[in-house]
């Protein structure tokens, strides 16, 4: 197995169930065992940690800690950063991700695959990773969301995943 592009990397998970983090945790330092993962349970934790120290990677859940209030936050700081969520799985929310800047946006019913994820949003910029995500869940999408929801987002997705430079 080749070494994972998220060792030496900072990371920081938000989430309000312990269990998620827990998870996260799991899967990432399983992955690299030389990451520094941090984690926070709200809103208020999680601006602190934005305030005083650098991150390569933040995952936040949108539900219950303002998720897009940090991503906001996050955002200006410059930092990557990937929405998480169950409840506020939809179309409407992958769009608002989208327009606001997030690197990715995971259902947790994913988490078991969180590190590929991560890992092309460390190597990918912004449009290359929006492809690649598409890509690995237009199924899992079409699935979950209204029939209409490419659509409802406008975003071009048939033509990204018929792009060949991925």
């Amino acid at each position: 197995m080749s070494e994972s592009i998220l060792k030496g990397k900072k990371i920081l998970a938000v989430d309000d169930e312990p269990d998620v983090l827990a998870v996260l945790e799991e899967e990432i330092k399983d992955a690299c065992p030389e990451c520094t993962f941090d984690k926070a349970t709200t809103f208020e934790a999680a601006s602190k940690l934005f305030e005083s120290k650098p991150y390569d990677v933040v995952v936040l859940d949108i539900m219950g800690v303002r998720g897009f209030d940090l991503l906001d936050l996050a955002v200006k700081k410059n930092l990557k950063v990937v929405m998480l969520t169950a409840h506020a799985l939809s179309s409407d929310a992958l769009k608002k991700s989208y327009d606001m800047k997030a690197r990715a946006y995971l259902p947790k019913d994913k988490l078991g695959e969180v590190v590929p994820f991560l890992e092309d949003v460390l190597r990918h910029d912004f449009e290359s990773g929006w492809k690649r995500l598409f890509e690995k869940l237009h199924g899992f999408f079409t699935d979950k969301f209204e029939s209409d929801w490419e659509k409802k987002t406008g975003l071009n997705w048939r033509e990204w995943g018929k792009s060949s430079d991925m």
